[in-house]
């Protein structure tokens, strides 16, 4: 099939929100070529899943597209429609099933050379779009917060090295119920600008504290049904010879109720699909703590875009224990906690990289704390830059600094 031969009714399958998204730009579906359609379908088909900045973007795109004159939309797309296909690929249920389409696009795009043509032509897309709609600036200026080495007595290690150029080094920071005082603090923010997913805890093993109804809440030790699940249905495709790509294809199509999970209202089916992504599309997300963490920060920021994130890292299995675990061995778990402090101040560097691709980046904050230590970072526009402090400062001074 071609997309100037969609119609309503081949969407029947899709879920309400991305059935009526679908629906209503039909007429701007029809027009498009095929090398680009079945990749926005693929966003489509998942709108009911999305976050409501992801829902927006998508949204944008339609607006921009459809209203742009036929012939600005085609030079637009020029590099799409350079993209060569073969035949077969309108045989594939490119509507019902866009993540399959998207798969065997990818591996054609590799095997034909044509990977830089596309990377270009989607590039173009991205910047007109967000050149005529810009993103909107965020409910409050961004705050992201990590919390590293927990269960570390002592450590030489130097930590945040990559940051101390961009912020200033605090050396004799009290300690003294630091958790709950960065947590109440961030609760009393969310409740100052309550957006729905704006607020983000999460947790790389089991909250040391409730975690405040106002936040959206993720936690390692909560997901182990759900890491369980992966795991059984990852072994299962290991042991049938499925190759890489096949099984990252069949994990990603898995949906919440594949693996036990009921989902009631839309918040919670959001929720439930997010959790499900970071653990079936993630690599080593099911078995890695500290990945577990670095990977849900990057998509929090990526996907939710929030004003508020904080990360809290705990230790992880030693790799031997990972291996064990993996292969369905017997094992005793095993916890490194100076390998996580490590993996943990790396992962602190590349939250703060993806809090800085979003808009307001340059009025944003971001404040990493050695759990129970003296040790902490600040990056925000009121702290200098390359300067070590030794003055006695508390966590909530610092929180306070932070959000101005």
């Amino acid at each position: 099939m071609r997309p100037s031969d969609l119609a309503a009714e081949h969407f029947a399958s899709y879920p309400p929100l991305a059935r009526g998204v679908a629906t209503r730009g039909l007429a701007l579906l029809r027009q498009l070529p095929l090398s680009f359609v079945g990749l926005l379908l693929r966003e489509v088909i998942a709108y009911d899943w999305k976050f409501p900045a992801e829902r927006r973007e998508l949204d944008v795109q339609f607006t921009y597209l459809a209203g742009l004159p036929a012939d600005q939309r085609r030079a637009l797309l020029a590099g799409f429609y350079r993209l060569t296909l073969p035949d077969a690929f309108e045989r594939i249920d490119w509507v019902g099933s866009p993540e399959e389409f998207s798969e065997q696009f990818s591996a054609h795009l590799w095997a034909s050379g044509q990977l830089g043509t596309f990377r270009s032509a989607a590039i173009e897309v991205v910047n007109a779009v967000r050149t005529a709609h810009p993103p909107p600036a965020p409910a409050a200026e961004r705050l992201g917060i990590v919390i590293l080495g927990r269960e570390v007595a002592d450590n030489r290690y130097p930590l945040f090295r990559k940051l101390r150029k961009h912020g200033t080094y605090f050396t004799n920071v009290d300690p003294q119920d630091g958790l709950r005082r960065l947590l109440t603090g961030v609760a009393a923010r969310a409740r100052a600008f309550p957006v729905p997913f704006a607020h983000w805890y999460v947790d790389g093993n089991a909250p040391a504290l409730t975690s405040p109804d106002e936040l959206s809440a993720v936690s390692y030790i909560e997901l182990e049904p759900i890491r369980a699940a992966v795991v059984e249905r990852l072994k299962s495709l290991l042991v049938a010879g499925r190759g890489t790509e096949a099984r990252r294809s069949a994990l990603a199509q898995l949906r919440p109720q594949d693996i036990g999970l009921k989902s009631t209202g839309e918040k919670q089916a959001v929720m439930d699909n997010f959790k499900l992504s970071v653990l079936s599309q993630g690599s080593g997300t099911q078995f890695l703590s500290t990945t577990f963490v670095q990977w849900t920060a990057r998509e929090v920021w990526r996907r939710a875009q929030p004003v508020t994130l904080v990360a809290r890292f705990g230790p992880r299995l030693t790799e031997r224990a990972m291996n064990q675990h993996l292969a369905g061995l017997p094992s005793v778990a095993e916890y490194d906690a100076r390998g996580a402090l490590i993996d943990a101040d790396m992962g602190a560097y590349y939250s703060w990289l993806n809090m800085n691709r979003l808009p307001g980046a340059d009025r944003a904050s971001f404040l990493i704390w050695f759990e129970d230590h003296a040790e902490a970072l600040m990056v925000s526009p009121s702290t200098a830059r390359g300067v070590q402090s030794n003055v006695r400062v508390d966590l909530n001074q610092l929180l306070s600094q932070a959000t101005g």
